[in-house]
């Protein structure tokens, strides 16, 4: 039997690497659900369940975030990759962060850099430090491990939710949720999972772009992404944990689309997509036993110095 294509691929045109925005320039995540996306006339559209067609700037999104009822051409797929915008699979009003595609990097130095970082006992110690004091600065972590710092980030953490309870006049019972049965969570314990699984959708854009590797963290190690829970982890007070407090101080049963409205907010306020690329750099920036000068400038990352 003979095939014959009735629909021949949409042309795509790679773009070149100098014309890709790094991730610090970009726009934030773009949620979509309950639709199809294609590429048509050399880009990538959107059409919803009601025949809304919308074109998608890719090269300039930070990451593509597909809801339920989303289906995705090969097209698409791939020009999202040529554009190095990830694409992510999130949960019904995104409370689930389920899994994410790898966008191929046009140079691995980073990986690199992070695969070295993290078989290395005195640098995994030393990024491990270095993000600690990102967090509390006035702690004093020299000759610290991993392990002692894992214990003291649980007793501050706690005492951070407490102040954020008392700010907004929140009450706060704990950190206390079952994935297995999400409807036993109380609802500061559900906006705060809600913001967190956007958190880390982003995270996992910036980081993944960047040609960061995510599954080796420094400080978490169970899960799929523990590098972007480390990540994650440096922001989530002024962002998702503040988001989450102030979603249920103006609204006790708050629903996910506040949680993200207030959300999207905060880090929009922080600048975070800015912030994070260059955070990044200066963790892995002088560690000991490394060579001062082991990168070139590369167009998609941050330049020294900014």
């Amino acid at each position: 039997m003979q095939l014959t294509r009735l629909h021949p691929m949409p042309f795509f045109e790679r773009p070149p690497l100098d014309s890709l925005a790094p991730a610090k320039d970009r726009w934030t995540p773009i949620y979509v659900e309950r639709g199809r996306l294609e590429v048509d006339d050399a880009s990538v559209k959107w059409i919803n369940c009601d025949g809304l067609i919308v074109g998608l700037p890719i090269a300039t999104i930070s990451a593509l975030i597909l809801g339920p009822g989303t289906t995705i051409t090969h097209a698409a797929v791939k020009t999202c990759a040529q554009s190095n915008c990830p694409i992510f699979w999130m949960g019904e009003d995104g409370m689930r962060f389920y899994a994410f595609g790898i966008t191929p990097n046009h140079d691995n130095s980073m990986a690199r850099i992070h695969a070295t970082a993290w078989g290395t006992s005195r640098q995994k110690n030393e990024i491990a430090r270095r993000m600690f004091l990102k967090r509390f600065p006035e702690a004093n972590v020299h000759g610290i491990s991993i392990t002692q710092l894992r214990g003291m980030e649980g007793r501050r953490v706690k005492q951070v939710y407490a102040e954020f309870g008392q700010k907004y006049g929140v009450t706060w019972k704990g950190r206390d949720y079952k994935t297995n049965n999400w409807n036993l969570a109380d609802g500061i314990n559900r906006a705060l999972s809600t913001a967190n699984a956007s958190l880390y959708a982003l995270t996992a854009a910036v980081t993944c772009s960047m040609g960061f590797i995510p599954q080796l963290g420094f400080v978490h190690q169970a899960g799929t992404l523990p590098f972007v829970y480390d990540v994650s982890d440096l922001y989530k007070k002024e962002t998702s944990w503040d988001a989450a407090f102030e979603a249920i101080s103006i609204d006790s049963k708050a629903d996910s689309k506040l949680v993200l409205k207030i959300l999207k907010r905060k880090i929009e306020e922080a600048r975070l997509l800015k912030l994070m690329p260059l955070d990044l750099k200066k963790l892995f920036d002088d560690l000991p036993g490394r060579a001062p000068k082991e990168v070139s400038d590369h167009p998609l990352q941050p330049k020294t110095g900014e």
